[in-house]
C-alpha cells in the first residue's frame, strides 16, 4: 500500500464513518451503561436519538408545545438540563431553548450533513439532546434544539 492509498483509505472512513451515525458517543462520562442496558430502559426512537444521535420528526413531541413551568431532565441519567424560563416557540417543530443549566451539557462538532453543526449532549450520561444554533433570541443568540424523546418535562 503507498502513502496515497493510505491518506484516501484514511479520508474515506473518517468521512462515511462520520455518516454513518453508530457509536457515536465514544466519551467517557460519569453515567455509563451497557448498549444492552440502554436498549432496556429506552424505546427503538429513543435509542436511535440518544445513543446513535437520530432525530425525531419535526412537531412529534408534545413537549414542543408545552409551556408549563418546571424543569426539562435528560431521559437517560434525569440530570436537569433546562428550565422552563429560557424556553421559547421558534416554529421549528422541536422544543428550544436559548440557553442550559449550568455545568449540564457538553458540545461537540457535528460533520454528519456535510456542513458545521454543534450537537449538544448531556454532560453526565453524553445522551444526544439536539444542536445548537446562531439564530436564537436575546441574550444568547442561541437556539438549542432539543429532540422531546430525549428530555422528562418535571413541573415546577
Amino acid at each position: 500500500m503507498n502513502r496515497r492509498d493510505a491518506l484516501l483509505g484514511t479520508t474515506a472512513f473518517a468521512l462515511f464513518g462520520s455518516l454513518s451515525g453508530t457509536g457515536a458517543i465514544a466519551a467517557e462520562f460519569e453515567i455509563t451503561r451497557s448498549e444492552a442496558e440502554w436498549r432496556a430502559m429506552l424505546t427503538p426512537l429513543q435509542y436511535k436519538v440518544m445513543r446513535q444521535e437520530g432525530t425525531e420528526r419535526a412537531g412529534s413531541s408534545p413537549l414542543d408545545k408545552n409551556y408549563s413551568d418546571g424543569t426539562y431532565h435528560c431521559r437517560g441519567c434525569d440530570l436537569a438540563i433546562y428550565s422552563s424560563k429560557h424556553k421559547y416557540d421558534s416554529g421549528t417543530g422541536w422544543p428550544s431553548f436559548y440557553k442550559s443549566l449550568r455545568n449540564a451539557v457538553g458540545t461537540k462538532p457535528d460533520r454528519k450533513l456535510l456542513r458545521l453543526r454543534t450537537e449538544v449532549h448531556c454532560r453526565r450520561c453524553g445522551s444526544h439532546l439536539g444542536h445548537i444554533f446562531d439564530d436564537g433570541p436575546k441574550p444568547t443568540g442561541k437556539r438549542h434544539c432539543l429532540n422531546g424523546v430525549s428530555l422528562v418535562f418535571k413541573a415546577a
